[in-house]
C-alpha cells in the first residue's frame, strides 16, 4: 500500500527579513573551484583527472541561528533545569518521541497578537471528533507561514497560551509545533506588553512551561493546511547537535 510524504520543513536559505543575528548565509563552492583544490590538495596530476568530469560542488553554512529554521527546541532551551533535573539538550532527546501519530489543530481564525487558548483549542478538536491519545504530535495552524521570509515574519503572529500549552502536555502530548516564527506571542510584542502590564510573568510564558513540565516544540512549519484534521504520521528528526539548544529537521507528515 503507497504512501504520501508531504513536507512541512521551510527551506534553509538566506532571507532578508530575518533578525540580523540569526539569518542563515550559505556560501556555494562550484564544481570548477573544487577541481582545483583537487589539483592542489590532494597533488592528483592533471594527466589523472578524470576526463569528462569538472568536480565536485561543495557547500559551507557560514552563519545559521539554529531557531531561524524549521526546528525542534530542546527542553535545554527554556532553562537549565527541568521538573527539578537537567534539561535535555537536543542529542539526548529519545528519538521515540519524535514519530508518532499527527493532529492538526485549526487556529489560523486567530487575530494577531491574541493568545490561543485551552477553549480554542478543544472548539476545533471537538468539532472534529478527535481525542488526543498519548503520544500524539499536535501540530497547530496559524497560517503565518506565509508570512516566511518577510520582515514581518518575526513580528506579527498570533502564540499559545501558557495555559493551552499545559492542557496539551496534560493530554500526554511531549512534542507540539506551530507554523509561525514562535510558540510564543511575537518576542517584541510580549516585551512591550511587559511593561505595560507591569508583570515579570508574562513574557515567554508558554515557552516556559517547559521549565516546570518536560516537552518539545517545533517553530517555522510550514505547509499544515495541506493536513487533514488526523489520519497522518509526523516524522521531526533532528540533527545531532551535541549539547544543543535545538536543531534544524525535516518535518514531513505520512498519509498511509
Amino acid at each position: 500500500m503507497g504512501h504520501q510524504i508531504i513536507d512541512l520543513s521551510k527551506p534553509i536559505q538566506y532571507n532578508a527579513g530575518d533578525p540580523w543575528f540569526m539569518k542563515v548565509k550559505i556560501k556555494h563552492k562550484s564544481h570548477r573551484q573544487s577541481h582545483w583544490l583537487i589539483r592542489l590538495a590532494l597533488r592528483l596530476p592533471s594527466r589523472l583527472f578524470p576526463k569528462n568530469w569538472v568536480g565536485w560542488a561543495d557547500d559551507c553554512i557560514k552563519n545559521m541561528g539554529l531557531h531561524a529554521t524549521t526546528h525542534i527546541d530542546a527542553p535545554w532551551h527554556y532553562g537549565p533545569v527541568v521538573e527539578g533535573k537537567p534539561a535535555k539538550t537536543i542529542d539526548q532527546i529519545p528519538l521515540e518521541w519524535c514519530y508518532g501519530e499527527g493532529i492538526v489543530i485549526d487556529c489560523s481564525h486567530q487575530a494577531d497578537f491574541i493568545a490561543i487558548t485551552v477553549d480554542d483549542l478543544k472548539k476545533d478538536l471537538d468539532k472534529n471528533g478527535i481525542t488526543i491519545q498519548q503520544g500524539n504530535i499536535v501540530l497547530i495552524r496559524t497560517d503565518r507561514d506565509q508570512l516566511m521570509g518577510t520582515p514581518d515574519f518575526p513580528n506579527k503572529g498570533t502564540g499559545m497560551s501558557r495555559e493551552a500549552t499545559e492542557w496539551l502536555i496534560d493530554q500526554g502530548v511531549k512534542v507540539m509545533g506551530i507554523d509561525q516564527w514562535g510558540w510564543d506571542l511575537p518576542l517584541k510584542f510580549m516585551a512591550q506588553k511587559a511593561k505595560e502590564l507591569n508583570d515579570p510573568e508574562y513574557f515567554w510564558e508558554g515557552h516556559r512551561v517547559g521549565i516546570e513540565k518536560e516537552y518539545l516544540h517545533i517553530e517555522q512549519l510550514t505547509n499544515l493546511k495541506a493536513l487533514p484534521p488526523t489520519g497522518f504520521k509526523v516524522c521531526v528528526f533532528p540533527l545531532k547537535i551535541m549539547g544543543g539548544s535545538a536543531a534544524p529537521a525535516r518535518v514531513v507528515a505520512i498519509i498511509e
